[in-house]
């Protein structure tokens, strides 16, 4: 049994590397679903949402619209701790219960969390550090922008805008314990995920 932290900036292919050592075995414990699985209509988190915000950040399926949310926040601290206030609680409650859930079976938990290192170069909380291992999914900030204009339809200002909020690439890879470098094409991984999924059961060993 091992419980293995995976982060990497926005654009970085994190969740591309995560879907491949699951199809290793590992069980994934995702922040950013659980975020999406607590703002589902009608639920707590997704209500007081909405009476922060209006109704103008409904779509018209009935979901929150994440992207207006972002726009919201995302130059305005003030908002984003409101916003925080309400999230945080309960995605670091329901984690908790999965990750004790997936710990339970006795395999790989893969804990899946963006933003792990802050943009001060630190571990955002000090739980991080009991980590068997932390993986850094590492990528250059040009092809980051170009994969977020590519596949999520970011303009590149607004792409460069938001790698600039987070950590940067050597923040990050002063926490990894397994560095993958995904700069190139997709099937240039499967040489790194094999090494990865071997040092993660080397860990899984002295467990």
């Amino acid at each position: 049994m091992a419980e293995i932290a995976i982060t990497g900036g926005i654009g970085s292919g994190k969740t591309t590397v995560a879907t491949q050592l699951v199809a290793k075995g590992a069980i994934l414990v995702d922040a950013d679903q659980i975020v999406k699985d607590l703002q589902q209509p009608g639920g707590k988190v997704f209500l007081a949402i909405v009476e922060r915000y209006g109704r103008e950040i409904v779509l018209e399926t009935g979901q929150l619209d994440r992207q207006k949310i972002a726009d919201i926040v995302f130059n305005d601290e003030q908002e984003l701790s409101k916003l925080n206030e309400i999230v945080h609680p309960a995605v670091g409650k329901e984690m908790g219960r999965r990750r004790n859930e997936a710990l339970d079976k006795g395999s790989v938990v893969l804990v899946d969390i963006p933003l792990m290192v802050t943009p001060e170069g630190k571990l955002g909380r000090d739980e991080y550090k009991n980590f068997d291992g932390k993986i850094v999914v590492d990528c250059s900030i040009e092809t980051a922008v170009s994969r977020l204009i590519k596949f999520r339809g970011f303009t590149e200002e607004d792409a460069r805008a938001r790698i600039a909020q987070q950590a940067t690439p050597e923040q990050r890879r002063a926490f990894a314990d397994f560095l993958i470098d995904n700069n190139g094409p997709e099937e240039n991984l499967s040489k790194q995920i094999s090494e990865c999924w071997e040092w993660i059961n080397t860990l899984r060993k002295k467990n």
